[in-house]
């Protein structure tokens, strides 16, 4: 019997065991390898320090596989590619003949001087990256009433990139909402040179943080954390003051990985960006935020790439060359308060532009632009989420971006 070997039994894992539990016969099991068996929906993290319960996120993974794919809890070790073995820590060791990788990426505040001790105390510096983080988050709101507070992020590449610009627009209509708006001065910190990557998104969703009064500290690549003086240190020198820090630590890749000599120095696996498929190891495919692919690293992306890698997938073990090849689309949701939310949608060659996306049934959505159907939309994903990208059910979205309905800037709009 073949053996296919999932590590991860998050979004892009659980997608990939439903996808393939279909598409491949009974000659080949199945096993999702994962250290726990709880499902997180990560996108909740964002809401949870202003109205979401925590154990609304929270879900049983082996709810979401499907019948014939056997579910391994335990810690993974190291993987050894050319004996195609996977070691767990708890002694077992699983053998494989083709091997997917899904096993995400991790926030490391060890990698800043002072963030993670800063952290550990839940007092002025916090983080919403992680289930614990978020719901400490939410205390440290609800009796943070006046100062001044800094919403930062510490380098790229990170999961959700837009999550930080979105907490910062949710915690401005949050003190709005409360008539404390005047009290609390916000600050966006970016190691960018400006509110996001790419240009038009950029100018638009800097405009956004200027009509919000919220400041942008750009260019600000922190050194350290220096919670004793409260203040936010940058390598050129400049220090930022704080009463609440709302930092996002540096993202890596899991610590197995780097043991492997599978990953590059921020521990994300080197893959063909249009293949997914390891540049070392031809056994062994990569999905969602553990490869280096160089697109956003998000659910979208874990979503567009599965439902493409199985057509590659079931060539390669035939032997045939791959017929599929992923664009790096990813589409995203970003929340602006006042009931709102922006769309954006690209891929590795376009950026994200204004204009309409084709949405099915409910219309066409604004692009680049605050909407309230863009906010209904972010809403009801949470129950697309579970019950219909999780399964491997088809959604009435193009696995490949379109220019339909998208307008290429003039020169101007880029400045």
């Amino acid at each position: 019997m073949a053996k296919l070997l999932i590590l991860g039994a998050g979004t892009a894992g659980t997608m990939t065991a439903n996808l393939l539990r279909k598409a491949l016969d009974a000659s080949w099991s199945i096993t999702v390898v994962d250290q726990d068996t709880e499902h997180h929906y990560q996108p909740g993290y964002l809401f949870i320090p202003f109205w979401m319960e925590p154990e609304r996120v929270v879900k049983d993974c082996r709810e979401f596989l499907p019948d014939g794919v056997e579910f391994v809890e335990a810690a993974i070790e190291r993987v050894d590619p050319r004996a195609q073995q996977v070691h767990l820590a708890d002694d077992r060791t699983l053998a494989y003949d083709w091997l997917v990788i899904a096993t995400g990426t991790r926030p490391d505040p060890t990698l800043v001087e002072g963030m993670a001790e800063a952290l550990a105390e839940h007092t002025t510096v916090h983080q919403f990256f992680t289930l614990e983080g978020a719901t400490a988050l939410k205390a440290a709101l609800a009796s943070f009433d006046s100062g001044r507070l800094l919403v930062h992020v510490s380098e790229m590449p990170i999961k959700c990139p837009v999550a930080p610009l979105e907490f910062a627009f949710l915690v401005e209509d949050h003190y709005r909402k409360r008539r404390l708006r005047h009290k609390v001065d916000i600050t966006y910190v970016t190691p960018l040179d400006g509110a996001f990557t790419k240009p038009v998104a950029s100018k638009e969703l800097g405009g956004l943080l200027k009509d919000r009064s919220i400041r942008l500290a750009a260019d600000f690549a922190v050194e350290k954390v220096d919670a004793q003086r409260k203040v936010l240190v940058a390598y050129d020198g400049r220090e930022l003051p704080f009463d609440l820090l709302v930092t996002i630590p540096p993202n890596v890749g899991q610590q197995y990985v780097v043991d492997s000599g599978l990953g590059n120095d921020a521990g994300f696996i080197p893959v063909d960006k249009h293949t997914l498929r390891s540049v070392e190891h031809e056994r062994i495919f990569v999905l969602g935020d553990a490869s280096d692919i160089p697109t956003s690293k998000a659910g979208s992306v874990a979503h567009f790439a599965a439902e493409q890698f199985v057509g590659n997938f079931l060539a390669a073990i035939d032997g045939r060359s791959l017929p599929h090849s992923f664009d790096g689309h990813a589409n995203c949701f970003v929340e602006s308060g006042r009931g709102q939310a922006l769309l954006l949608d690209f891929n590795y060659d376009t950026e994200p532009l204004k204009g309409t996306f084709p949405a099915g049934l409910i219309g066409p959505m604004k692009l680049l632009k605050p909407a309230r159907v863009n906010h209904l939309g972010k809403l009801a994903f949470e129950q697309i989420y579970w019950n219909m990208l999780l399964p491997g059910r088809k959604l009435p979205v193009p696995n490949e971006m379109s220019m339909a309905g998208k307008h290429l800037p003039d020169a101007g709009e880029k400045e």
